[in-house]
């Protein structure tokens, strides 16, 4: 039987960096019972494979799962392996787009791999929802459809802007929430996690749970992660995000690009100092701060010396501009030369520090661009570079080596 920690304390862990949590009193009461009966929660989190990388937002909510698993809660990891064929509408102002079974079991695997690094995986209960949904029946989803109406379907916030804005909604958007909330009902939850847009989906699985006859869960809704801009929500598609799987070094440097005013919020979902320290560093020492931030991240996700290596190589670039220790190196064919040369963009485009000839361009037309010991800069984009095996190329904070073949 496993010894919990007292309910005062662990409501302290818990709720820290919470933004919403429906209903507190009836969390309080599930505690109470489990430190009685020595009887673990079960902590839900539905994860939809629906991309090959995990990122520091994706980690906010697995945190806090890790949290649970730590004061000896069984965490149940649910991989939609449906959901994510369906496409949460969560948030969103259009339709997802649909993946193939075949990717969707790729990056399930992927998510595994990474979110290791978050939650304890052996021991936490792993399991896919098309493990029961791809044995529902017709007559199953009727009656799971008949669960909620349309009425209350369009409450939903995204659904509404969509109403308002003329995009489509398809039927089978509509299904999600009542697939989510299946899930609980099939995983008898005590508690689930999510992000805050996902708070309807929660409540979905409440009254699920109750028509079911069970006991329902309480739903944890955890703030959104702002990316590296400090304006929209961390994502790849907007290119702002840091992935736990980059080299300690391009964390480092990507958390240490965020604006200042972004590190009170970092420093709240993504470590574990308290809001006191937090106000003072970045109010007193704010570079200090983000430095102390920026390794704190790497520790986590790769260890104490990753981090100090991490940490002194962005220090001897960017304090004493000198080239840090390790250096990426880009294979370039020695036939894109000529006589040994090659125009600034293009060269930018070989070594993939531009996507193309114009972007390389205009990096070249703002000064970001330089090369070289003496770190030159092209003052005309048409001028040929001279390149040499070991050449060292700088476009702002990213640096590699040119290797000729």
């Amino acid at each position: 039987m496993p010894e919990f920690r007292p309910v005062i304390e662990q409501l302290a862990v818990i709720e820290r960096g919470v933004e919403r949590l429906e209903p507190r009193a009836e969390l309080e009461q599930k505690l109470e019972r489990s430190l009685k009966t020595g009887k673990p929660l079960r902590v839900k989190l539905g994860i939809d494979p629906t991309g090959a990388d995990v990122h520091l937002g994706h980690t906010v909510v697995l945190r806090k799962l890790r949290q649970f698993q730590d004061l000896g809660h069984t965490v149940v990891l649910i991989i939609g392996t449906a959901t994510a064929r369906v496409g949460d509408p969560s948030g969103r102002d259009e339709t997802r787009k649909a993946l193939t079974p075949e990717s969707i079991e790729r990056n399930a695997e992927t998510y595994l791999q990474q979110i290791s690094k978050v939650i304890d995986v052996a021991k936490a209960e792993v399991v896919r929802n098309g493990d029961w949904f791809d044995r529902f029946d017709f007559g199953a989803m009727l009656r799971l459809l008949g669960q909620i109406t349309m009425q209350r379907m369009l409450e939903r916030d995204d659904f509404t802007k969509r109403i308002q804005s003329g995009t489509p909604i398809y039927l089978h958007e509509c299904l999600y929430p009542l697939m989510q909330g299946h899930d609980s009902v099939e995983i008898r939850a005590d508690v689930e996690l999510g992000g805050t847009e996902q708070l309807f989906n929660l409540m979905v699985g409440r009254n699920l749970q109750r028509d079911a006859g069970q006991e329902p869960q309480v739903a944890l809704c955890m703030p959104i992660l702002r990316g590296l801009d400090g304006k929209a929500k961390m994502g790849k598609s907007l290119g702002n995000y840091i992935g736990i799987h980059e080299s300690p070094r391009e964390q480092f440097g990507k958390t240490m690009s965020i604006p200042d005013d972004l590190m009170e919020e970092w420093f709240t979902l993504l470590t574990d100092r308290s809001k006191d320290e937090v106000v003072y560093m970045a109010a007193e020492h704010p570079m200090q701060a983000k430095k102390s931030l920026a390794a704190e991240i790497v520790n986590w996700l790769h260890g104490g010396e990753a981090a100090t290596a991490a940490r002194a190589d962005w220090e001897k670039q960017f304090s004493t501009r000198q080239d840090p220790d390790q250096i990426d190196e880009v294979m370039i064919p020695t036939a894109e030369l000529t006589d040994g040369a090659v125009s600034a963009p293009k060269l930018l485009v070989l070594a993939g520090l531009a996507k193309s000839n114009s972007e390389g361009r205009k990096k070249v037309e703002e000064g970001a661009f330089n090369h070289g010991p003496s770190r030159t800069k092209v003052a005309d984009w048409k001028a040929a570079v001279p390149v040499v095996d070991g050449l060292v190329l700088r476009l702002g904070r990213r640096i590699v080596r040119v290797r000729l073949g």
